[in-house]
C-alpha cells in the first residue's frame, strides 16, 4: 500500500464543493482585497481563538514580523526564540534588525524549555517567541510568568497549532499576541499563502492594521512606513469554509495519533514517541518520532511506499543564512536535526493506513 506523506488534493476533497461556491461568491462580489470575506474571517477566527482581534496578513512570517514591528522592536533589541523551529521564527527577528537569541528545547517535547529561558534574558531582551511545534502547545504559563517579572512581551508562533489547547484555552490567546500561517499543508490551510495575527491588545491590533496596508488607515494617507501584507478575499472565503470543519479534523488527527502511539509502543526505547505535557490538547499537525537510525528508517519506509519528511534536517544555527553569526553550543538542536522523522498525518488517513505505517516501522526495528 503506497501512503504519501501528505496529499493535499485528498485533504481538500471533502471541502471542494463548498470552496467552489465560496470562490464564485468572491468573483461575483467584485471586491478582492480587504472586503467582506476578510472581515468575516477575521471575526470568526478571533472568536474561535477566544480573542478580541484577528488581523489577516499575507503569510506566517509577515505575521510575526508585523507583531514585532508594531511593538517597536528593532535594531539593538534581542528576542528569545527556540533553537529548534522552522526558520521563519528566526527570520522574523532578523528582518526587523533585532538579534536572535536561541534557547534549547525540552528534548521530550521539542518545544522551548522554560527552565532555560530566564538565563537568556539580558537588559536588551524585548520579547520571547515560543513555538507550538508540530501542533504541541508550548508550556506557556512559566514562560508568561518569567516575561511578566522582566517586563517583556510574549508572542506565540502558532503556525502549526490551529485549535490546540493549553489549560483549557486555545493557542492564539495565550500571550500578548500570536502569529498564524495558513500555508496549504497546515491544519487550517488556504489554497495559497496566508497568515493572521490574533491579540487582545487594542493598540497592537490598530498598529498592525496600518502596517499591513502600506501604513495607512485612510486611503492615500500613510501615517507610518508600512508594507503590503493582506489576506485576500479568495483565501479568506476558503478559510471560512475550512474553519467550520477544523475541530472535527483535529479530533480525527488525535484519533490517528492515538493509533500510532498504541501501535508503536512495542518499539520501546528504540523509538522515542511524542510527549504531551499535562493539561494540553495538541492538534497533531505532525507526528514526529525520534531515532538515531533516522536515515535508515526513512530509506526503508520509502522503499516500502511510505512517505516521510524531516522537520527540520538542518538546524537554524547551521543554515547558510546564519553562517556569519557566532552561536552558543546548541547540542539538543544538533541532535534533533539528525533524529526526527515525521510520519504521515492527515485527517483523511484511515486507521488501517496508520497500522500499515506502524507495522513497517516495527519491522525495521525487529
Amino acid at each position: 500500500m503506497a501512503i504519501d506523506f501528505l496529499d493535499l488534493k485528498r485533504a481538500n476533497e471533502p471541502h471542494e464543493a463548498a470552496i467552489r461556491e465560496a470562490m464564485e461568491r468572491v468573483v461575483a462580489s467584485g471586491r478582492y482585497i480587504l472586503g467582506e470575506e476578510s472581515a468575516a474571517f477575521e471575526r470568526e477566527f478571533a472568536e474561535y481563538c477566544g480573542v478580541a482581534h484577528c488581523i489577516g496578513v499575507g503569510n506566517g512570517l509577515d505575521a510575526l514580523q508585523l507583531i514585532l514591528r508594531a511593538y517597536g522592536i528593532g535594531n539593538g533589541d534581542e528576542v528569545i526564540v527556540p533553537s529548534t523551529t522552522f526558520i521563519a521564527t528566526w527570520l522574523a527577528v532578523s528582518q526587523i534588525g533585532a538579534r536572535v537569541v536561541p534557547v534549547e528545547p525540552d528534548p521530550r517535547t521539542c518545544n522551548i524549555d522554560p527552565a532555560r529561558v530566564e538565563a537568556a534574558i539580558t537588559s536588551r531582551t524585548r520579547a520571547i517567541i515560543p513555538v507550538h511545534l508540530y501542533g504541541q502547545p508550548a508550556d506557556m504559563e512559566p514562560v508568561n510568568e518569567i516575561a511578566r517579572r522582566h517586563g517583556i512581551r510574549v508572542i506565540e508562533d502558532a503556525a502549526q497549532a490551529h485549535g490546540a489547547r493549553y489549560r483549557g484555552r486555545r493557542t492564539g490567546g495565550l500571550a500578548d499576541a500570536a502569529g498564524f500561517s495558513f500555508y496549504p499543508g497546515k491544519n487550517l490551510g488556504a489554497l495559497g499563502d496566508g497568515g493572521a495575527i490574533t491579540t487582545n491588545d487594542d493598540q497592537l491590533a490598530a498598529a498592525v492594521r496600518k502596517l499591513r496596508n502600506y501604513g495607512s488607515s485612510v486611503k492615500y494617507r500613510h501615517e507610518v512606513a508600512g508594507v503590503n501584507s493582506r489576506l485576500d478575499e479568495l483565501q479568506s472565503a476558503i478559510l471560512r469554509v475550512k474553519l467550520r470543519q477544523l475541530d472535527a479534523e483535529n479530533e480525527r488527527r488525535a484519533e490517528l495519533a492515538s493509533a500510532y502511539m498504541s501501535a508503536l509502543t512495542p518499539a520501546g526505547a528504540l523509538l522515542q514517541l511524542p510527549h504531551v505535557i499535562a493539561e494540553s490538547a495538541p492538534v497533531w499537525h505532525l507526528f514526529v518520532v525520534r531515532t538515531p537510525n533516522r536515515n535508515a528508517l526513512q530509506a526503508r519506509l520509502s522503499a516500502r511506499g511510505v512517505g516521510t519528511l524531516i522537520h527540520y534536517p538542518i538546524a537554524n544555527h547551521r543554515q547558510q543564512a546564519y553562517a556569519g553569526e557566532r552561536w552558543p553550543d546548541l547540542p539538543i538542536a544538533d541532535r534533533l536535526q539528525n533524529e526526527v522523522l515525521s510520519l504521515p498525518m492527515a485527517p483523511y488517513l484511515t486507521i488501517d493506513e496508520i497500522r500499515v505505517v506502524a507495522a513497517e516501522v516495527l519491522e525495521f526495528f525487529s
